[in-house]
């Protein structure tokens, strides 16, 4: 099915700005919305066209693309459960953020009921990654969907995982996360522990930076423990979210998670702290104050 050249992005936040700037750039034709309205200038700058509203954004394109955190804001922004809803018909409409399989799969069905298309993308990586049009993402859906989409996302990403039907791909970006979480978690502690014991943290950094466990990840959150700088790239209260999507999703297919588990005090006892808003390699902080 053809939808016309017209995408829309719905939600410019910490990922989606820099994602819709990306489609801007390589000449994507753009009609683009959001709450904080000040984000749409940058792409606006690369000739995206503001929308005030995201009914007219649902007017105008055929693909829309969403960038929303959680399942209330997207059912807000699409005015699931109300007459506005009908703006989804003859669109295809791709969710790329983060919500539990169940709500994705929820949300297909009733955009299939009112004449619409569905396919999921989350994407794998941070504000960094998206920034630079390097984000991993992860599809389901209809194949013919899938392929139209493809070809949409391909100024924003590095690669592209076909997982099958929804929800498989929000359960892969489930998978990825939790080793993810995990990961930064973990190096977090290695840094905790290294400063107790009294080591040369730059040199922590050096041994960690040449070996084989580093990663553009480890290398990005390792520079923000060095140097005590937690401006966020995924937030905390976002990864702790994230960490209870995924224990959910565990309890119901009634598998054992003790790391994500332990993982998920930690940060709760961060967000706690009051410092929710920075980045999740802050998870340190939990650590200190135990």
């Amino acid at each position: 099915m053809a939808y016309g050249k017209i995408v829309g992005f719905l939600g410019l936040g910490v990922m989606g700005e820099p994602m819709a700037l990306n489609l801007a750039r390589a000449g994507t034709p753009l009609v683009v919305w959001s709450r904080r309205t000040q984000r749409c200038a940058g792409v606006a700058e690369h000739g995206a066209i503001v929308a005030g509203s995201p009914g007219e954004v649902l007017e105008r394109a055929g693909i829309v693309l969403v960038m929303l955190a959680g399942g209330a804001a997207i059912d807000a922004v699409l005015g699931r459960g109300t007459p506005a809803f009908e703006g989804v018909a003859g669109r295809l409409i791709v969710h790329m953020g983060t919500t539990s399989p169940e709500y994705s799969q929820g949300l297909g069905a009733d955009v299939a009921a009112a004449g619409g298309r569905y396919v999921e993308a989350p994407m794998s990586g941070s504000r960094r990654p998206a920034e630079a049009g390097q984000l991993v993402a992860m599809l389901a859906g209809d194949p013919a969907d899938v392929g139209a989409v493809r070809p949409v996302l391909a100024p924003m990403v590095r690669e592209t995982v076909e997982c099958g039907p929804v929800p498989q791909a929000l359960l892969m970006k489930l998978a990825v996360n939790l080793y993810l979480i995990s990961m930064v978690t973990g190096l977090a502690e290695a840094y905790h522990f290294a400063a107790r014991q009294g080591l040369d943290l730059e040199r922590l950094t050096a041994v960690l930076d040449a070996g084989p466990m580093a990663s553009d990840v480890s290398r990005v959150k390792a520079a923000k423990l060095l140097g005590r700088e937690f401006s966020v790239q995924a937030s905390l209260r976002d990864v702790l979210m994230n960490n209870d999507l995924i224990a959910a999703s565990a309890r119901a297919a009634g598998i054992a998670s003790p790391v994500l588990d332990a993982c998920r005090a930690l940060y709760a006892e961060a967000v706690a702290l009051g410092h929710g808003d920075e980045d999740m390699a802050a998870v340190i902080r939990a650590l200190e104050a135990r």
